[in-house]
């Protein structure tokens, strides 16, 4: 499902179901999330609305009046109907602004995004209410995805994933009045020959993502050998800009959610020896859609073979605890454990003295960084560097001077600490992983 609307022209009109186990605060933080991802989408937020049920379940999502003044808001260009039995049971009202038809110009909103995921049958019903387009969280997040998505994997994966929430809304969609009127026939309806075709697409994306995934794993494996940090985070939380600053390389840096969403491995700049690899990794965000989660399994796979994972949070949005929550889930949820992990509080330069060290009172553990501050960014690629060194092995190589090219091949991938210079040989001692000091010694024993 496309969306089919055109941005920079449609003005959205966002919807916050609240329930006893979703409202407030919680509420609240997440229809200003959505307001930025319908930004990032082109529109044009022009309100919100609210209502406090006991489950966002029901056949037409919202009560009868709210869905009315709704209607209103967006011209009444549906089919809404006097009587309608909508078995509105209605909780205490949220602490919302909501707008009314007072406030906008009539027929102001022409698309309605909910901020909660909606069945195919409640879509339905609810755009054949209002007579507009109206999306809910998971859509505009698969959209998001699918704009943004740059490499072949990252477009298999998305594609995937937006198959996959098409997939069952096909079957409300495509079933019209003049194919109920005319039976179906012999042969197959339209709709089973669509639904063929998106399983067979499915299928097909599957083979060629699987082939895909097999040559990631094998630039992983190569890459094994060397100390790997991976920086995970909240979409925006500022990784992409930390990226750019410990590697110097031209990653795409933008204000807005989900700007990056393919893996991008540099090294470290400055080189040490052995070099360090620096991977930049999809954001996450609060209710990422299973399919998504699944999709990019391959992509976070980064994360789960890294060394020292670098937890990065806008340490300036005062969500950022709940933020930080969302990752761990994700990162759970894919099999991330047991990693060395340093929370990295950034943009510090977006805070006050004593924001600051209020912060790191509360967490003593953590590092406080503005990519903007080359002090800062230097301190974090120190801390990088000690980390890798820590976890690796000194030992003493005896190498002849018979041995040739040895010696350049143990400074361009090992820290040589020590030479001492002996009339048959080169006593060099040398701090490297332990990987690649067992394929060293079985090359030496093989001259």
């Amino acid at each position: 499902m496309k969306l089919t609307t055109k941005p920079l022209h449609n003005h959205a009109l966002l919807i916050s179901i609240c329930t006893p186990q979703f409202k407030g605060d919680e509420a609240a933080e997440s229809l200003a999330e959505l307001a930025r991802l319908v930004t990032t989408l082109g529109f044009k937020v022009v309100g919100t609305q609210s209502q406090m049920q006991r489950s966002n379940q029901r056949q037409n999502v919202l009560g009868a009046g709210k869905l009315a003044e709704i209607a209103h808001l967006t011209g009444n260009k549906g089919e809404m109907e006097e009587g309608d039995d909508f078995d509105e049971v209605l909780l205490d009202e949220s602490s919302f602004d909501d707008i009314t038809s007072e406030d906008l110009p009539f027929s102001c909103a022409d698309v309605v995004v909910f901020d909660c995921d909606l069945s195919p049958s409640q879509l339905r019903n609810v755009e054949n209410q209002l007579g507009v387009e109206v999306f809910d969280r998971t859509g505009i997040i698969i959209e998001i995805f699918s704009r943004h998505a740059r490499t072949r994997t990252a477009r298999l994966q998305v594609e995937i994933a937006r198959l996959n929430y098409v997939a069952p809304r096909l079957r409300e969609s495509t079933i019209g009045n003049k194919e109920r009127q005319m039976g179906k026939g012999a042969g197959e309806t339209t709709l089973e020959l669509d639904r063929r075709k998106v399983r067979d697409q499915l299928a097909e994306l599957r083979r060629e993502l699987v082939s895909v995934q097999a040559e990631l794993k094998g630039r992983r494996r190569q890459r094994s050998d060397l100390f790997c940090v991976a920086l995970v985070g909240y979409t925006n939380a500022g990784k992409s800009s930390m990226m750019r600053a410990l590697t110097g390389s031209e990653v795409l840096v933008e204000n807005k959610l989900f700007a990056t969403l393919d893996t991008t491995v540099r090294a470290l700049s400055p080189e040490t020896q052995p070099r360090i690899l620096v991977s930049d990794t999809v954001g996450f965000i609060k209710k990422l859609p299973h399919d998504l989660v699944a999709s990019f399994h391959s992509t976070l796979a980064e994360a789960h073979d890294a060394s020292l994972l670098l937890y990065v949070v806008d340490a300036s949005d005062a969500t950022f605890r709940l933020q930080l929550d969302v990752v761990h889930e994700v990162l759970a949820e894919v099999g991330v454990d047991d990693i060395n992990k340093l929370l990295v509080l950034n943009k510090s330069d977006q805070l006050s003295l004593d924001q600051q060290q209020a912060l790191m009172e509360e967490f003593p553990d953590a590092m406080m960084t503005s990519t903007r501050d080359p002090f800062d960014v230097a301190k974090l690629h120190q801390y990088i560097v000690d980390t890798a060194q820590n976890e690796m092995i000194e030992e003493d190589i005896i190498v002849p001077y018979t041995a040739n090219g040895i010696i350049g091949e143990i400074r361009s991938s090992m820290s040589v600490t020590k030479e001492e210079y002996e009339y048959s040989h080169i006593k060099l001692t040398v701090r490297s992983s332990a990987i690649d000091l067992a394929r060293l010694k079985k090359r030496m024993q093989n001259l």
